[in-house]
């Protein structure tokens, strides 16, 4: 499995104030109000917290790496003081060099405020809705942004409902396979790149197509298709949990190498999880798209606790432990029931 070069890695992902203004703009109405010059400073934690205490010039314990939120109880307890006392407590918290600064309900910080921020080269934000709004959908995006991701050269879709990514050499087929699958009802997720990111509370991961290819394949001989158009949008999913990769080879690479009881399967390793893995032979007459399918299907039944090939061979021992047992001697009793 190749994956391409990325700044994230098994640990997590590096990002700044820069990433989180332009991941969160439009989806939290975000407005810079200063700092400018400082966007590239880097969120060290992503997690929020409201300062609270800090403003009263209790800064044990205090974690100034994290983003700060400002919301109607801290705007009310700094609109309680006098100008020049409010003016104090919010430069000693500025003292400790926040990464970032948000005002939430739609408050617009005084002058001073903006004035200090802009001197300690400390960003500023805005938006209108709610501190418990924010809050839910900041935390999905400072995850979004700090999980380890990578990129993997495969096409994911979802097929049966699972989260399948197809890898193999170029010109194999995954392009034409995901085609086909697609057509039976199956799902698009990524063609070719696929982006990978692990949600490490579960220890899952999501895959998902970048943001510029979203909905597009190329089909060797036919070119850029752009599925929506001619599947409608039912046909592509934005992301999709990863619970099976099918690994393609051409038959010649693998004589000796599959598994045709279906008992050896040897996990493929993104990001530190294990994911199950499929090698399938690719020769000439082969219904790929067939194949796939049922290896979906088949996986489907092993999570839901039905291992065919398990199965089977607990029957066949069952029956060769039954077979290679001693006669049994008839008994006293049942020789004097049989003389009588």
């Amino acid at each position: 499995m190749e994956t391409l070069p990325t700044k994230a890695n098994r640990e997590g992902c590096s990002f700044t104030v820069a990433d989180f203004y332009e991941a969160g703009r439009e989806h939290l109405a975000l407005e810079l109000l200063t700092g400018e010059n400082s966007m590239q400073t880097r969120i060290e934690e992503p997690i929020l917290n409201r300062p609270g205490l800090a403003l009263t010039g209790f800064f044990t314990n205090f974690a100034p790496s994290r983003v700060q939120i400002f919301g109607n109880s801290e705007t009310a307890y700094l609109d309680s003081l006098e100008p020049s006392e409010r003016n104090s407590r919010f430069r000693a918290l500025l003292a400790y060099k926040p990464s970032l600064l948000v005002f939430t309900n739609g408050a617009r910080p005084y002058p001073e405020y903006l004035e200090a921020a802009g001197e300690m080269d400390i960003c500023v934000m805005t938006t209108p809705y709610e501190t418990r709004y924010f809050t839910h959908h900041s935390l999905f995006l400072l995850e979004r942004l700090s999980s380890p991701k990578t990129t993997i050269y495969g096409t994911m879709i979802e097929v049966c409902g699972l989260g399948v990514l197809l890898e193999s050499a170029p010109g194999l087929g995954k392009s034409e396979t995901a085609l086909g699958l697609i057509k039976r009802g199956s799902v698009l997720i990524a063609d070719d790149l696929t982006c990978i990111r692990k949600d490490t509370a579960a220890n899952i991961l999501y895959g998902s197509a970048s943001s510029s290819t979203v909905g597009y394949m190329e089909i060797r001989g036919i070119g850029i298709i752009h599925v929506p158009s001619i599947f409608g949008i039912d046909a592509v999913r934005g992301e999709k949990h990863l619970q099976l990769v099918i690994t393609l080879k051409h038959l010649d690479e693998v004589r000796g190498e599959v598994d045709r009881i279906g008992q050896r399967r040897e996990p493929k390793e993104i990001l530190g999880v294990k994911i199950p893995n499929v090698l399938l032979p690719v020769s000439e007459g082969r219904d790929l798209v067939n194949l796939v399918e049922t290896a979906a299907q088949q996986h489907k039944l092993i999570l839901a606790g039905q291992d065919p090939a398990s199965k089977l061979s607990m029957h066949l021992r069952g029956r060769a432990s039954r077979n290679a047992m001693p006669a049994r001697t008839p008994s006293l009793f049942s020789s004097q029931v049989i003389s009588i």
